[in-house]
C-alpha cells in the first residue's frame, strides 16, 4: 500500500513533502468534510498512479499482520502474514485523524475483528508487466 500510496514519489505524501490544504479528508487538511465523515470518492486529486483517496477519508486495512517493528519482515515486498496476527496493519488516516497519520511510512495495528466508519479496504491485483 506505501508505494500505492506515494504515486511514484519518495515524498511523505504523494502531492510534496508537506500536508498543504485541500489535498485530502483528515483532521484538519482544509476540506468541507474534515473532522466529519467521509468525502465522496474523487474528491481529491489523484496520485500519480491515477489512484484516489490513497491517504486520507478512510484509513485502509492491509494484509499484513501487525508487528512492532520490521525485523523479520519479508524482503520481497510480500505481505507479512506470520505471527500473532489479533492485529493486521492500517495505513492511510482517515477523516478523523491528523495529518502526521495520512504520511505513507505511517502504520498502527488495527483489531483483525474491528470495524468502524473511519475504516476501509481497497480492492488490488498484481499486473503482469
Amino acid at each position: 500500500m506505501a508505494n500505492a500510496a506515494r504515486g511514484g514519489t519518495q515524498t511523505a505524501y504523494s502531492w510534496g513533502g508537506e500536508i498543504g490544504e485541500g489535498n485530502a479528508n483528515c483532521h484538519p487538511c482544509g476540506s468541507e468534510w474534515d473532522g466529519k465523515q467521509t468525502a465522496p470518492v474523487g474528491s481529491f486529486a489523484p496520485n500519480g498512479f491515477g489512484l484516489y483517496d490513497m491517504l486520507g477519508n478512510v484509513g485502509e486495512w492491509v494484509e499484513d499482520c501487525y508487528h512492532d517493528s520490521y525485523n523479520g519482515a519479508p524482503t520481497d515486498s510480500s505481505a507479512w502474514t506470520t505471527g500473532p496476527c489479533t492485529y493486521r496493519v492500517f495505513r492511510g488516516g482517515n477523516w478523523n485523524t491528523i495529518p502526521a497519520s495520512l504520511r505513507s511510512a505511517f502504520r498502527i495495528g488495527f483489531p483483525s475483528t474491528g470495524q468502524g466508519n473511519d475504516a476501509g479496504h481497497r480492492i488490488g491485483r498484481t499486473l503482469d508487466r
